[in-house]
């Protein structure tokens, strides 16, 4: 096919970039699940369960800090995914446009750029920002719940009855879950940083996915000394 034929470097270069991130945010989940404290999710996630069951000890003078911090939270996630839907209705704008914006790129970029492969290019773009709204979202809405759990009050005495399903374990798991998501959704988010620059040729996707990966790294891997990243060994960590 003609378009095969010009756009071999799309078939190389953007799945290979794409391949490296995936690949990447594979072995940092196997590290997280291995060795959580060499990573900076591993400690956040440690700390917030830690933070969960100091909150619901104390409820009584801790409940507005509770509220205050998972607002921020929220709005957080709100900001992000407001962002991404908006960003979403932009690509579907683009794409159901009657204006070509292909012709003055034609000579300046290397791969193809037919309307087929430009139509493929904004549809990506916006299966990108869609997942991550929905990610968002399931996040604002699992933290939602966490924000009426945790300030139900645990039981002192036998005069205080209160489901035993409540506790602090199942509040930081639901609070893990939508932190997770939001993870999920802020990764997704970047990954339309290479795509975007898809339209102006593979070759960008390639270098820029090159280049992610040693921020993301630095950035999601920590410093410690021998003795702490052996309790990260799939040990189970206290606060």
């Amino acid at each position: 096919m003609e378009w095969i034929r010009k756009g071999y470097l799309d078939l190389l270069l953007v799945p290979s970039g794409i391949l490296i991130i995936t690949a990447y945010h594979a072995w940092l989940w196997h590290k997280v699940k291995t060795q959580p404290l060499a990573t900076i999710i591993g400690i956040n996630s440690n700390g917030r369960r830690c933070w969960v069951a100091s909150i619901m000890k104390d409820n009584e003078k801790k409940n507005i800090l509770a509220v205050q911090t998972l607002r921020n939270t929220i709005m957080g996630s709100t900001l992000m995914a407001t962002t991404s839907i908006l960003l979403s209705s932009a690509m579907a704008a683009i794409l159901s446009s009657t204006y070509s914006i292909k012709k003055p790129l034609n000579d300046a970029v290397y791969g193809a750029h037919g309307e087929f492969m430009m139509a493929l290019k904004y549809v990506t773009l916006l299966l990108v920002f869609v997942f991550s709204f929905l990610c968002h979202s399931l996040s604002i809405r699992f933290i939602n719940q966490v924000n009426f759990l945790i300030n139900i009050p645990q039981p002192q005495s036998d005069s205080v009855t209160t489901p035993s399903s409540i506790t602090p374990d199942y509040v930081a798991e639901m609070l893990e879950k939508g932190m997770m998501l939001n993870t999920a959704g802020n990764r997704l988010f970047y990954l339309a940083l290479p795509l975007l620059l898809w339209i102006f040729g593979p070759v960008l996707v390639f270098f820029c996915s090159l280049a992610i990966v040693p921020a993301l790294y630095n950035l999601d891997l920590v410093n410690q000394t021998s003795s702490s990243r052996k309790k990260g060994n799939g040990e189970e960590n206290h606060c």
